[in-house]
């Protein structure tokens, strides 16, 4: 399932600190977020995904056939590796060694893996990176922990990006989309610093926005 092993000792763990919460509102934005988080969590989003997996475990041994459940360790807050989750959307394959400039391979994603990741409902399993706190609803993307580490030693900023938790949707993923390659990336971290930069209510209101409306124009193509 993964593309190639690297050894999470050689990461810099501590090279990367959160930004500063020193004023109140800055407090104030800190948790209202994570509240938002959880809430939004769970009253929406869990149950969301607990019918999606009922109706995945249905028609995925006609269109979809392997595990519900796809996992993979990602580079997260303050560059720390953790376990993403997600609705497999691809034909399982013993090894994978694609690189960091290596496109995605389109011709293992199912036909249902296809539509689920048109409108985004790959992405539900995420929520449980939410409740554990490795993951917000909105933040930079986390990569693959072996391609991040390519990134950090070749992307100008690529470590300041991780100073806030990744998100499910954030700025980048509603300006560029899906992102591949090195080159590609240093726009996606131009991005990610600037919500940083950013970061309060009305950037968050605006990616939900932003978000929602990709879905339902997706949803409806």
């Amino acid at each position: 399932m993964f593309d190639f092993e690297v050894p999470e000792r050689d990461l810099p763990y501590n090279s990367v600190r959160p930004p500063p919460r020193s004023t109140l509102s800055g407090f104030v934005f800190a948790g209202v977020k994570r509240m938002f988080d959880l809430v939004v969590s769970c009253a929406i989003l869990l149950p969301l995904a607990l019918m999606c997996a009922s109706g995945l475990l249905l028609l995925n041994p006609f269109w979809n056939r392997g595990p519900l459940l796809y996992s993979q360790r990602r580079m997260g807050r303050g560059c720390r590796p953790f376990t993403a989750y997600k609705f497999r959307t691809m034909r399982p394959a013993p090894e994978i060694r694609r690189t960091a400039d290596c496109p995605l391979e389109e011709e293992r994603i199912t036909p249902l893996g296809r539509f689920l990741r048109r409108v985004r409902l790959d992405e539900l399993p995420q929520i449980i990176n939410v409740f554990r706190g490795e993951m917000s609803l909105i933040g930079p993307r986390p990569d693959y922990i072996g391609h991040a580490r390519r990134f950090l030693s070749d992307v100008p900023g690529y470590q300041e990006r991780h100073a806030v938790r990744p998100g499910i949707s954030g700025w980048a993923q509603v300006e560029l989309g899906y992102i591949e390659g090195v080159d590609a990336t240093r726009n996606k971290v131009r991005a990610d610093l600037h919500y940083i930069a950013n970061a309060g209510f009305a950037m968050e209101a605006r990616i939900v926005w932003r978000t929602l409306s990709v879905i339902a124009r997706r949803g409806g193509a």
